[in-house]
């Protein structure tokens, strides 16, 4: 595997700050450089989660929130088409846009054990927190009859506890995500059980 380590820490123009690009910018985006349905499901689910997060737990204003989507939503935009430069030509593409510095590190921040950039800030740290556990269960659900419905936090810790199911899903990672935050695995898991559902419904 190629060496992903960023060599840096900062990111972006602090002139830069609240520039953001607009949902239909990010979408296009998101299209363009990511071919595979699955995966762009996945970034609008990430995405999903942290805008829900930013409003309802940081109380956040709706101009703030769309900073947390828009990290979530383009988090893993080179990883298809540039996976030996995963995340470093996204994160060039956004200091090229003059996007806000907040975003373009927390996308810096979503594997520091690959990228080598350890997460500071509470957006930094929650897109640690919900990708690997984004991802996992939305496998879940897709072995279910009935996907999302009925999926409840009991069933996810099972799956997690059995490392032959979706054994790309770094378990220790997810543990060190949460070392980091003040929230049980149980918390997260619901929260993202809540509303990841959402965007599955509508794709």
């Amino acid at each position: 595997m190629a060496d992903l380590n960023l060599g840096r820490s900062s990111f972006g123009n602090p002139a830069h700050a609240d520039r953001v690009l607009s949902e239909a910018e990010a979408l296009a985006l998101l299209n363009e450089w990511v071919p595979n349905e699955r995966l762009r499901l996945h970034m609008l689910q990430v995405g999903a989660v942290m805008k829900s997060w930013a409003l309802e737990k940081e109380g956040l204003p709706v101009s703030e929130a769309h900073k947390w989507w828009l990290a979530g939503v383009l988090h893993d935009a080179d990883w298809e088409k540039y996976p030996d430069q995963h995340c470093s030509r996204i994160i060039e593409e956004l200091e090229n846009r003059q996007v806000d510095p907040t975003i373009i590190r927390t996308i810096a921040c979503h594997g520091p054990r690959h990228f080598g950039v350890e997460p500071e800030t509470t957006m930094e740290k929650m897109i640690y927190v919900f990708d690997e556990l984004s991802g996992f269960i939305h496998a879940a659900a897709l072995i279910r009859p009935t996907q999302y419905e009925g999926m409840d936090v009991k069933s996810v810790l099972k799956k997690l506890k059995t490392p032959s199911f979706a054994a790309q899903v770094n378990r220790e990672e997810i543990q060190d995500a949460l070392s980091r935050i003040d929230f049980t695995l149980e918390e997260i898991i619901g929260f993202i059980l809540t509303h990841q559902r959402e965007v599955s419904d509508t794709c």
